[in-house]
């Protein structure tokens, strides 16, 4: 049976400060909707899942495995499992990331 969710009516959560997102869940995916303030820090880190991270406007300057570029409207990066990676908001973002498998962390937290 498919689903249907309507972001707005999704609860925003503050993951760490200046990061706010929408999640929505499947049985084998996690799919975040950010919405990141300027100057917001992702510090490195690492996890199991593989993550696909879109930027849907704004700049975010990503580094993973050491390689750091600035992401703007329409690239996507391809984070494998295990990769160190973090960033910082250059300016306001939003950001779509896809996580496999499911970001359990995150599904706890309703």
């Amino acid at each position: 049976m498919s689903k249907v969710f309507i972001l707005n009516d999704i609860e925003r959560r503050e993951i760490l400060p200046g990061f706010q997102a929408r999640f929505v869940h499947t049985d084998n995916m996690t799919l975040s909707y950010w919405d990141v303030t300027k100057g917001a820090v992702l510090p490195l880190h690492k996890h199991l899942h593989e993550q696909v991270t879109q930027v849907e406007e704004g700049e975010f300057e990503l580094t993973i495995a050491g390689d750091t570029r600035v992401y703007t409207k329409g690239m996507v990066a391809v984070i494998p499992s295990m990769a160190e990676h973090g960033g910082v908001a250059l300016t306001d973002c939003r950001i779509f990331d896809i996580f496999s498998p499911v970001r359990e962390d995150y599904k706890a937290l309703r």
